[in-house]
């Protein structure tokens, strides 16, 4: 076994968000330290996030922002405290990347490109020192009397696993999503070796498989429509927005916030099922007026035509089909029976949830290393000592939004800043 003549005081495993603002923040603070990331280059998810974009962050109030994080949001408290939104906005702006906020106080770099940001923090963390090895995973750490002493890598150049002592290590990284860039679950392998607990790793921010399928839709995007997940016929969650129809189900801003709750109801064994409101800004005695109006005006049209007045020409065949009524009925031959099904049809349509995309589609990991087992205020592992886990390894998760990305900048940050501090402390 070959032993590297180098010594750091911190060894941080990914090289993703969460990886690098934790080496750099430690290094800011005085701290040799190697990154070790597996892939050709850091950041390969953070490159492709927010569809090549990048949403870096969101400008929501701090206790908002915590609300929002499940299972527990309060966890967040110290790394958000330490650093938050206006911090990694700052710092970015430093290196050179412009950032605007847009709707939803969403915030993404002014060139629209996430490769910008991935670059920006590479960049920044080489500049305070931090050496970076790329095609480099790891195969063990080893822990004695409960602390960190040693860990263990391969490389693409040499097949003998290269050990190195250390007294700290940060774990980060990542979830099992978008496996192709790199989060494969290793991390979380590495953590149970260690005695954690793992809460379910589950697909989350997913599209969802549902039957019925709207047949011929390609992607299909509806606008303004209220989505509702329902459980045993009691309402959970429900969202306003953009849904997407795809050939495998339903997906868009609205579907990946709810297949949070419904991916967690799915892995226990509780059906769902999603309602959907195609006229939500319309009550029913509304819409039904609007449909006699319409046939009112156009008396000699057919049905599906007066459909396709109300709703794109795809789902004008499909909400009309689940009616039962003749597309070529003509409008004025329609009963109040009929126009009240139609009304009915448009304010809920009922999809059953059959099961998730894959972890090749989801954005994030729910699940991960239980917080019990970790201490909010540094980061540090209660189980090993000198040994830290940030972002999604940890069983924290947002939605869509910038939140997670934030939660990796956060408990890095933190996990840095404390694990640099011990050094400091023990050196004294």
């Amino acid at each position: 076994m070959e032993h590297s003549n180098k010594k750091y005081d911190i060894v941080v495993v990914g090289g993703g968000p969460a990886g690098l603002l934790a080496a750099g923040k430690a290094a800011m603070d005085g701290a040799s330290v190697l990154v070790l990331e597996k892939m050709e280059k850091p950041c390969r998810k953070l490159r492709i996030s927010g569809k090549g974009r990048c949403n870096i962050t969101t400008t929501k109030p701090f206790d908002e922002f915590i609300e929002e994080v499940k299972p527990n949001g309060n966890f967040l408290r110290d790394a958000l405290k330490e650093f938050f939104a206006n911090d990694i906005i700052s710092l970015l702006n430093a290196m050179g990347v412009a950032t605007v906020e847009e709707r939803g106080q969403r915030v993404f770099p002014a060139s629209g490109k996430a490769w910008d940001v991935a670059e920006a923090l590479i960049k920044w963390t080489k500049s305070l020192g931090v050496n970076i090895e790329c095609h480099s995973s790891v195969t063990d750490i080893k822990a004695a009397n409960s602390k960190v002493e040693s860990i263990s890598f391969s490389t693409k150049e040499s097949r003998n696993s290269t050990t190195i002592g250390c007294s700290k290590v940060i774990i980060a990284t990542g979830g099992k999503s978008y496996p192709l860039t790199g989060s494969t679950g290793e991390g979380h392998q590495l953590l149970a070796n260690l005695g954690h607990t793992l809460t379910p790793l589950l697909p989350v921010l997913v599209g969802l498989n549902t039957q019925p399928k709207i047949s011929d839709t390609k992607g299909l995007t509806l606008k303004n429509v209220k989505v509702t997940l329902i459980s045993n016929g009691k309402t959970i969650e429900e969202e306003f927005g953009e849904l997407e129809i795809m050939p495998y189900g339903l997906s868009g801003p609205t579907i990946l916030k709810l297949s949070r709750n419904a991916v967690e109801l799915l892995s226990k064994g509780k059906p769902c099922e999603l309602e959907v409101d195609l006229k939500p800004a319309l009550g029913p005695e509304k819409l039904f007026n609007r449909i006699e109006r319409d046939i009112a005006t156009f008396s000699r049209i057919s049905a599906i035509e007066l459909m396709r007045k109300l709703l794109p020409s795809e789902m004008a065949f499909f909400v009309l089909e689940e009616t039962g009524i003749g597309g070529q009925k003509v409008a004025s031959r329609l009963s109040k029976a009929d126009i009240e099904n139609i009304r009915d049809t448009l304010k809920r349509i009922v999809f059953k949830v059959k099961s998730s995309r894959g972890w090749d589609e989801a954005i994030i990991t729910a699940g991960g290393v239980s917080l019990k087992e970790v201490n909010p205020k540094t980061m540090e592992s209660n189980i090993v000592k000198g040994l830290y886990i940030v972002g999604e390894t940890l069983d924290l998760d947002g939605p869509t939004g910038g939140y997670n990305l934030q939660i990796a900048y956060s408990t890095g940050w933190l996990a840095g800043k404390s694990a640099a501090h011990e050094i400091r402390t023990n050196e004294k």
